[in-house]
């Protein structure tokens, strides 16, 4: 098992920034693929950033991209979220999950059901 625990969440105003973390335990964690998802009152679960075991490899989803920075830090195996320029849209759950059998290898940002560990969620309020 991977225990994954997020921090970081808050009340921002528009235009600010966040950085969440997500501490994982349990597993190594050079060998986990690392995402964030985020979940809003009556809308599905959507990947957010990901991030691949070896740390070069960084995939966004369209409203983050440029705004948005995965990043890990393997010795204190924990990942974060560098989020700038927030918007009220990025209100949300935000979780940490994390993959222990893939690669991603094209922009396309797979599923929840493919992340086989998830934290418990950080809530994100950006305010107008």
């Amino acid at each position: 098992q991977v225990q994954l625990v997020e921090s970081g969440g808050g009340l921002v105003q528009a235009g600010g920034s966040l950085r969440l973390s997500c501490a994982a335990s349990g597993r190594p964690f050079n060998r986990l693929m690392m995402a964030w998802f985020r979940q809003a009152p009556g809308k599905e679960r959507e990947a957010v950033a990901v991030i691949n075991r070896n740390g070069g490899d960084k995939f966004y989803t369209n409203s983050a991209k440029g705004r948005f920075t995965i990043s890990r830090d393997d010795g204190r195996k924990t990942v974060y979220l560098q989020m700038n320029s927030l918007n009220p849209e990025d209100t949300a759950i935000y979780y940490c999950a994390a993959n222990s059998r893939t690669i991603l290898t094209s922009p396309i940002l797979i599923g929840e059901a493919e992340y086989e560990y998830w934290g418990q969620g950080t809530q994100v309020t950006v305010s107008a």
